[in-house]
């Protein structure tokens, strides 16, 4: 059953290395992700389950110890999803087997607060993945075990600016305060309603992963509290825990 939950941005610009100059504008976000981990390892799971974007048509799995890295985003910094094993440390493993970049960041945060709390396994989640698939997975990934944790990763909108990736777009607001809205208040209704068209059109890349969230937690009675909110690239980032 899922016990406890936390939603963080994915930007690679999480990692201060990539920000350079700029890192300190992302200060707050690192703060509420932290606390959102917090809360995570307070719930003491059997089981952690990092949820993020990624190329995939439909879903791919990540053992723990995958690595993943920032060198293609032009920084000198490698990362790995929990524990690897002394063999699998040293191995030399394909590009196509790296993280993805939201699990990349998603490792990054937990090597930053020194995870050790539980197992980890990666899930790399397509944006064209439908809802009910979502929710299915969510609901598979609920019963692995007694008490499980789930980490989300995705961004909101990234039209919320002219100069945001994907330009101005006036729905981008609104839609980014009702996955707000939803993601703090712990409601999986909401979450499995959002329109995956419009979240497509406002390049919305944690649609599929928040829907994995609540299909997860449908059992869960979780409670939830949102811990930041912002747009500060034109970019709809959120931070939330769930226990």
């Amino acid at each position: 059953m899922l016990v406890a939950a936390a939603v963080c941005p994915c930007p690679p610009l999480l990692v201060p290395e990539l920000a350079a100059g700029a890192a300190a504008e992302l200060d707050a976000a690192r703060a509420a992700c932290t606390d959102a981990l917090g809360v995570l390892a307070a719930a003491r799971p059997d089981l952690l389950v990092v949820v993020g974007p990624a190329q995939e048509s439909g879903h791919g799995t990540y053992a723990e110890g995958t690595p993943g890295s920032f060198r293609g985003f032009g920084v000198d910094i490698d990362v790995r999803l929990g524990q690897a094993e002394d063999d699998a440390a040293t191995a030399p493993v394909p590009s196509e087997r790296l993280l993805p970049s939201s699990l990349a960041v998603a490792a990054w945060l937990l090597e930053r607060t020194r995870w050790s709390d539980a197992p980890i396994e990666g899930l790399g989640v397509g944006e064209p993945l439908e809802v009910e698939r979502c929710m299915e997975i969510g609901r598979d990934i609920a019963a692995r075990a007694e008490r499980v944790a789930l980490l989300v990763m995705g961004d909101a909108s990234a039209c919320r600016t002219l100069k945001a990736p994907g330009y101005l777009d006036e729905r981008a607001a609104p839609f980014d305060a009702s996955v707000a809205r939803a993601l703090g208040r712990a409601d999986v209704a909401a979450l499995k309603a959002l329109d995956t068209g419009l979240a497509r059109d406002l390049k919305a890349s944690g649609r599929a992963p928040w829907q994995v969230l609540a299909g997860a937690g449908e059992e869960a009675g979780l409670s939830g509290a949102l811990l930041y909110e912002d747009a500060p690239y034109g970019v709809g980032y959120l931070v939330a825990a769930w226990s």
